[in-house]
């Protein structure tokens, strides 16, 4: 059981921001953005590889719902997923990363020589 099927069940508390019965969206305990919020599906699934393409349909309507919400919506945000060890997925139970609420960057990316992973 990961740690956002113990958010799920209510084992451990997290700062809701939408939920309903297939999804819940949720502030992230180390923010790295003014806004940083988590939004999983409610049933377990390992990664993006995984989950079926039905249930990212109603994924992408419940993340237009939280943008929304947020005001997000207008000024733009990012969304993220990270998938499998190399690719950075720390909890494997699949989960995006909605950020915003002000411009972004991504530093950490300018600086990498892509010819070295050639």
């Amino acid at each position: 059981m990961t740690i956002f099927s113990k958010i799920v069940s209510g084992e451990i508390p997290c700062n809701k921001v939408l939920e309903n019965e297939e999804f819940l969206a949720f502030h992230d305990i180390n923010p790295k953005a003014p806004i940083h919020i988590l939004i999983i599906p409610k049933k377990e699934y390992k990664n993006f590889q995984e989950v079926d393409p039905k249930v990212m349909v109603g994924l992408t309507k419940f993340t237009h719902q939280v943008a929304k919400l947020l005001g997000l919506d207008v000024s733009g945000y990012r969304l993220i997923t990270n998938n499998g060890s190399d690719g950075g997925q720390e909890v494997m139970h699949l989960h995006f990363h909605l950020l915003g609420g002000a411009k972004l960057t991504w530093s950490h990316l300018s600086d990498s020589d892509s010819h070295k992973f050639l």
